[in-house]
C-alpha cells in the first residue's frame, strides 16, 4: 500500500502519510502526462497552459516508469519551448500534498 507509514514491526498503519513534495524551481513546471509516443518521449500538458513533448534523459531512463495521468516536473528547453526534459515523477502521497496546498489547480480533479 503506497503512501502508508510502516510501524516498528514493518506493517502498514491505517493512516496515509502526507509527504511534502519537491516544488518546481527556476524554469521547471508541473505537468501531466497525456500520451506516450514510444521510447522515451511523451506528450505533457503543463500547468502554464502549454503542451510539450517531454523526454526522459538517459540517466533516468530505468528509474522513471511513467504512464498517462502521472504528475511530473518538466524543464523546458532553452531553444525550443515546445520540448522539455522530465526530471521527477510525483508519488501519490506527494500528489495529495500538492492538491491540499493548492499547487494543483481545481480543473485537475480527475486523478
Amino acid at each position: 500500500m503506497a503512501g502508508y507509514k510502516k510501524n516498528k514491526f514493518g506493517q502498514n498503519s491505517d493512516e496515509p502519510s502526507m509527504t511534502r513534495a519537491p516544488l518546481p524551481r527556476g524554469r521547471e513546471v508541473i505537468g501531466i502526462i497525456e500520451q506516450r509516443y514510444g521510447g522515451n518521449k511523451m506528450k505533457v500538458n503543463c500547468l502554464d497552459k502549454k503542451e510539450r513533448v517531454g523526454r526522459v534523459p538517459g540517466r533516468l531512463k530505468r528509474e522513471l516508469w511513467l504512464r498517462p495521468g502521472d504528475i511530473i516536473i518538466i524543464e523546458p528547453w532553452e531553444l525550443d519551448d515546445t520540448k522539455g526534459e522530465i526530471l521527477l515523477k510525483y508519488k501519490p502521497s506527494q500528489v495529495a500534498w500538492l492538491k491540499k496546498n493548492g499547487y494543483l489547480e481545481k480543473e485537475d480533479e480527475e486523478f
